[in-house]
């Protein structure tokens, strides 16, 4: 059994991931305690399934959310939870088991070294990750990188990452976005213009293909367009921000 944690958490936002998302607890749950899945309006019959789990393992708590929000709107749910429990960090990941769970402890401890900081993974693919979907990524990270006058994002789109949950609560609630797919970039960008510094460590991806369970939501024209209308928003924001971000970098506190 892995001891217990007060401090940080594992959060998993969840929808219709098939029954990877079973493989993908079971893993979290050997490296860390405790475990919280969002089950975010899913009609797969993984809700069920998971708080069947749950019933027999008190490290594992699941929410169910009754509605689709999208992932940063259960994120944001978890959030608020754990900051009500006296959490202080959350570790972000997937419930379609393309994370390394086995980099869970790493990842915490870094966190625990430097509270003040997020710790933010660097995806290491394999031959399983989509060409486009390699490639296409370079264009988020060139523009989140732009956005924080390059304060050291590794990866702007790989959702494996711990958070501190104040100033993340904090950026959420300030502003109305955040709260689907371009939740990821926005929220590591957003936080960087708040001082917390991102820190960088590799974690092996894996994508699954349909046959071996694998279950994806991405739709690249739908996701791109959301992509694009994130960094317009950020973009602007950069702009009236540069003259403070600047003499945080001249002062090297960005």
């Amino acid at each position: 059994m892995t001891p217990v944690s007060t401090t940080h958490l594992v959060l998993i936002p969840s929808y219709n991931p098939g029954a990877k998302v079973y493989e993908t607890v079971r893993a979290a749950r050997q490296y860390w305690t405790p475990v919280w899945v969002v089950v975010d309006g899913s009609t797969d019959g993984s809700a069920e399934g998971l708080l069947a789990l749950a019933a027999q393992d008190t490290g594992l708590r699941v929410i169910v959310l009754p509605r689709n929000q999208g992932k940063g709107a259960a994120v944001l749910h978890g959030l608020d939870q754990a900051a009500a429990a006296g959490f202080s960090h959350v570790l972000t990941m997937d419930s379609d088991g393309q994370h390394p769970a086995e980099r869970i402890p790493a990842f915490m401890a870094e966190s625990g070294r430097q509270p003040a900081a997020m710790i933010l993974g660097v995806p290491v693919f394999d031959a399983s990750a989509p060409g486009l979907r390699v490639k296409g990524r370079r264009v988020s990270n060139w523009w989140a990188n732009l956005e924080t006058l390059w304060a050291g994002i590794g990866d702007s789109l790989f959702g494996f990452r711990v958070y501190p949950i104040g100033p993340l609560r904090q950026v959420m609630r300030a502003q109305p976005w955040m709260r689907h797919f371009d939740f990821d970039p926005e929220a590591v960008v957003r936080l960087c213009w708040r001082g917390v510094r991102p820190v960088n460590l590799p974690a092996a991806v894996r994508y699954y293909r349909a046959e071996e369970g694998g279950v994806s939501h991405f739709r690249y024209l739908r996701d791109n367009v959301l992509l694009t209308w994130m960094h317009l928003r950020l973009f602007v924001g950069f702009v009236l921000r540069l003259p403070v971000l600047l003499v945080r970098r001249a002062r090297g506190r960005f």
